[in-house]
């Protein structure tokens, strides 16, 4: 299975996640599930208040 914007999630609604390097496949699963403007404006947001990225950074709760 490979999840990328426009799949249509059917059983959940929501998704823990944290910020995920640039085009990778965790980054486009959590864009699949947000919509890329959506995560793209949360990532300035994210990097605007200094929150950690990647790996070992901060998380984030997309409904």
């Amino acid at each position: 299975i490979f999840i990328y914007p426009g799949f249509r999630f059917r059983i959940i609604d929501a998704v823990i996640t944290n910020f995920h390097l640039p085009r990778s496949t965790p980054m486009m699963l959590a864009s699949a599930f947000s919509g890329l403007a959506l995560l793209k404006k949360a990532y300035a947001e994210a990097q605007k208040k200094e929150y950690r990225l990647f790996s070992y950074g901060d998380a984030m709760l997309i409904k």
